[in-house]
């Protein structure tokens, strides 16, 4: 811009624009202040428990970042993955067998792979439970209980279930970047009707069972019984064979001897019989 100075007759030409090292010092400024945005741009933090993702304009680098403090190239984005154990519930209605439905109860206990934490947020995302990890569980749990009877499920095959699930789940999960840590069977509920039926075939095994066990008891005590007669058969037959007349006459005067010193009074009564001995009643 120019000014017209009237009073010196002629016209002159006087800037009226700011000082060269006015501009210098906004340039420097703004300078300053783009190098400090980038300067913390740079710097990014991961939360503990977490891993960082680096994408550049939308693109996933395949970097990963541990958790801390990291310096990076700041056109690049963070995105934060949690890698710690995660829990899973699941309660579905699923069939056994024999094609009855029951309701089972289930939890699934996982964390995501660090070293894979890229391929997943690229593949499935950080929402990656809802689209793989629950309908995996739930088509885990169909497939295990229907290769098993709900009678084997209510009493004793829920840890081969488990076991089922699990080896299942940490194959095909674990082809997607998740590492299964455990599956736990909750709570089993059959139909009423089945489950009195159950209960009942229950009772009857095991009064069969002390059924079995009286009976074996008494086949012991009869056991134990002849086998005392036969030792009671055999000392008699013993005795018998060393009893002979002679040592029973014997037996018999040695008897009449004894009682006829006694100082109480006798009848003595003769016996007809041959070799009959005296019979001796005393008072």
């Amino acid at each position: 811009m120019t000014i017209f100075d009237s009073q010196a007759g002629r016209g002159r030409v006087i800037s009226a624009g700011a000082p060269r090292s006015v501009l210098v010092t906004i340039a420097i400024a703004i300078i300053g202040l783009v190098a400090l945005v980038l300067l913390f741009n740079c710097v990014t933090r991961v939360g503990t428990g977490r891993v960082g993702v680096l994408t550049l304009f939308g693109r996933v680098t395949g970097e990963t970042l541990s958790e801390g403090i990291h310096v990076i190239n700041p056109l690049k984005t963070v995105n934060e993955l949690s890698v710690r154990s995660q829990t899973v519930k699941e309660s579905a209605s699923t069939p056994s067998s024999e094609g009855l439905m029951m309701s089972l109860d289930t939890s699934l206990i996982y964390h995501l792979n660090p070293d894979r934490a890229a391929e997943v947020f690229q593949k499935l995302g950080p929402r990656y439970e809802d689209v793989v990890v629950e309908p995996t569980l739930r088509s885990a749990i169909r497939e295990a209980t229907s290769s098993h009877s709900a009678n084997a499920l209510y009493t004793g095959e829920r840890d081969a279930v488990a076991k089922q699930i699990f080896d299942q789940l940490t194959g095909q999960l674990g082809a997607r970047g998740m590492i299964v840590e455990n599956v736990l069977l909750r709570d089993i509920q059959l139909p009423a009707t089945l489950k009195q039926s159950i209960e009942l075939k229950q009772q009857a095994e095991q009064e069969a069972l002390a059924m079995n066990f009286r009976l074996q008891k008494e086949t012991q005590e009869a056991q134990r019984k002849r086998i005392e007669a036969q030792g009671v058969r055999d000392f008699q037959q013993i005795v018998a064979q060393g009893i002979t007349p002679s040592l029973l006459e014997w037996k018999g005067i040695e008897a009449t001897e004894t009682l006829a010193k006694s100082p109480n009074t006798k009848v003595v009564v003769v016996g007809n019989p041959k070799n009959g001995l005296p019979l001796i009643l005393g008072q």
